[in-house]
């Protein structure tokens, strides 16, 4: 079997044997693990450059000592091989494929090896395994249960290829929901944003700084899903395509930060790390606002493998394609 190289967008030069043909499942096992540990280690360059401007910038002596220090807890982390915070989230999976993209063994298996790997990679890194039943309480121990972790699927019009991104999101806080209409217009929006941003912020619901999350539009669940994945899975500084909805992110981050509220809940002018909005269309008679925060855990990871065996790592989803924003048929 041949030897390919995996490629990183942090460090190259590691072989390993793959067999050709359709992507090979125990490669997606082994990657998936890999996900596994760079997300729950290693915060993505653009958030933590985003931290480290932040302190820079911050006013209130508190809240700087505040930013310093959790950048210095990313080294930290980095350098012991630890995840950076005791609760290390809810894992969950973005997979995206090209359309000619074919996997051994089909979506079983796939599903298989990544539900494998969140069990597996629970108790080598250790992950806290922080998924029970809700009514039984049941613990099995590996954050693997009904409908857990969950795995959500996009896919591009070209390609043999699929990527994998894992997110680890805490699962308690830092979402929120309203009914808005038509006539609420973008001040009800701006509106709803303040309200939920303070009330997080005074309960300490965000664990600030923090990416935010607009879904806008949809149904409910529509608008609950596009806007966790515009919290989890947009790098920082990636602005909507829609001039309008760019002009809105970058208000919406200034006017979060402008209430007084820094990380963590103290006084300063720096929680909001990035606004992030995402649409769908609408019923015509409501317009539907969901809200996500990513906190400064800000764990996620990908990889394309290729059925060649190749496997690029990077930090950047890239989930929000021009296929995937499509308005036409």
């Amino acid at each position: 079997m041949p030897s390919l190289r995996i490629l990183d967008d942090r460090t190259s030069g590691r072989f390993v044997p793959i067999a050709s043909g359709d992507v090979p499942s125990e490669l997606i096992l082994e990657v998936a693990k890999e996900l596994m540990t760079r997300a729950a280690i290693g915060i993505p360059p653009d958030f933590k450059a985003a931290v480290r401007t932040m302190a820079e910038q911050e006013t209130d002596a508190l809240s700087g000592f505040v930013l310093k220090q959790i950048a210095h807890n990313y080294e930290i982390a980095e350098t012991d091989g630890r995840p950076m915070c005791g609760d290390t989230g809810l894992p969950r999976w973005y997979v995206k494929m090209g359309n000619d993209c074919h996997l051994e063994g089909g979506f079983f298996a796939l599903e298989r090896s990544l539900r494998r790997a969140t069990a597996e990679s629970t108790r080598e890194i250790p992950l806290r395994p922080n998924r029970v039943h809700p009514i039984t309480r049941k613990d099995n121990d590996n954050n693997v249960g009904i409908q857990a972790p969950e795995i959500q699927y996009a896919f591009e019009p070209e390609g043999d290829w699929i990527d994998l991104t894992t997110v680890h999101k805490g699962g308690l806080f830092g979402t929120d929901y309203r009914m808005l209409f038509p006539s609420d217009g973008v001040p009800g929006i701006k509106r709803f944003f303040v309200d939920t941003w303070v009330e997080f912020g005074r309960r300490g619901l965000a664990c600030q700084p923090a990416v935010v999350g607009l879904g806008i539009g949809g149904c409910k669940d529509t608008t609950m899903r596009i806007a966790k994945e515009a919290a989890c899975l947009r790098a920082v500084g990636d602005r909507n395509p829609d001039s309008r909805l760019a002009e809105l992110e970058l208000e919406l981050k200034d006017l979060g930060n402008s209430i007084g509220m820094g990380p963590m809940g103290f006084a300063g002018n720096h929680g909001v790390v990035d606004v992030h909005l995402e649409v769908a269309y609408a019923h015509t008679g409501g317009m539907q606002v969901a809200m996500h925060t990513f906190c400064f855990a800000s764990r996620r990871a990908t990889a394309r493998i290729t059925p060649e065996g190749k496997v690029t790592f990077r930090s950047d989803p890239k989930w929000f394609t021009e296929y995937y924003r499509r308005e036409g048929i």
